[in-house]
């Protein structure tokens, strides 16, 4: 494990870490890579490792001290962590302008004021463009750390303002292993990074939230039983869905991962699943339809996730979705 205990991201971690030791810090960087790689993490060890009370080397936070500890938490008085209110949310230019306030007053109690934008791909045109206009007038004691899934989402003038990052899963073997020395016994470790894709911080946050694994379960049951269902059915389940975006996006995303592992097995791929749990059903499926179909219905999600994202019609949308998905009258239960 590097000194800054982040799993599998040595080389960002060694490179930051430098940077702190040798005094050679830049005033920006843009963390990318997919959710629960470990984005919010890094940044916030690079945060501690700024500002810790009593570090153990030059550049290793103690992450014990009161500091690190109110860092960790997001408390710290020269810190400021913006996000929108939910993921898939809007972030805010009055969000930016509360940032432009806090950089204008000098640190309280640490070397740096530090501000971390969480998704920063959520932020609207104005609140990008005031980020801007702070980029280019940050303080020496500013530091600015955004995360996002990947940097062709932001404006190319604040991508070229900001030292990049590309965090990318680790193998899932590893993060089995990985979990497994969290405590989990080896066969939950083994779903779990399964389902994150060798995304660490998402793997541990479903070890940690039954709610997460139980809204998976219920919306994958939902899925099975929708695809030998009527027009009908499936016309009052869209209704019904729609009312709530946040749980229609979260039910999408698990769709799409599962259809995913069906046009894998449909193309033939010896690709491990994703949903390693349902690979009965997932090969049943794959046994009905053709390499076209699951291709399609896999776009059309993904196609849906988008739409969804610019705030089209959500029954609408919900309905075209499920309507188009194939009718299938036999399936195994996993």
């Amino acid at each position: 494990m590097n000194p800054w205990q982040v799993f599998g991201h040595d080389w960002a971690v060694e490179m930051l870490h430098g940077h702190v030791a040798h005094a050679a810090l830049r005033h920006a960087y843009l963390i990318t890579g997919p959710s629960g790689v470990g984005r919010r993490t890094l940044a916030i060890r690079l945060a501690q490792a700024l500002n810790c009370q009593t570090p153990g080397a030059p550049g290793v936070p103690c992450r014990t001290c009161r500091s690190c500890k109110q860092v960790e938490a997001g408390q710290n008085i020269d810190l400021m962590v913006i996000q929108a209110d939910h993921e898939g949310g809007t972030l805010k230019v009055e969000q930016v302008r509360e940032v432009q306030k806090f950089l204008s007053l000098k640190p309280y109690q640490s070397a740096y004021k530090i501000v971390i934008f969480l998704r920063f791909q959520e932020a609207n045109l104005n609140a990008a463009n005031a980020l801007l206009k702070t980029l280019e007038e940050a303080p020496s004691y500013g530091l600015l750390l955004l995360t996002a899934d990947n940097a062709e989402q932001l404006l190319p003038t604040i991508v070229s303002r900001c030292e990049i990052l590309r965090l990318r899963p680790v193998s899932v073997a590893a993060t089995q292993s990985f979990l497994e020395t969290r405590g989990l016994d080896a066969e939950k470790a083994r779903l779990l990074a399964h389902l994150s894709d060798g995304r660490p911080g998402y793997a541990l946050r479903l070890a940690e939230d039954d709610k997460t694994l139980d809204f998976r379960a219920e919306k994958l049951d939902d899925l099975r039983r929708l695809l030998a269902a009527p027009a009908r059915e499936r016309f009052g389940y869209a209704e019904k869905l729609a009312k709530d975006k946040d749980a229609l996006r979260r039910s999408l995303f698990l769709w799409l991962s599962w259809w995913r592992d069906v046009l894998l097995r449909a193309a033939g791929a010896a690709t491990a699943l994703t949903n390693i749990d349902r690979t009965e059903e997932i090969e049943s499926v794959a046994t009905q339809i053709s390499l076209p179909e699951a291709r399609k219905t896999t776009q059309a999600i993904e196609n849906a996730i988008e739409k969804l994202e610019k705030n089209v019609n959500a029954r609408l949308l919900t309905e075209v979705t499920l309507m188009d998905w194939p009718r299938l009258h036999f399936l195994h239960k996993s």
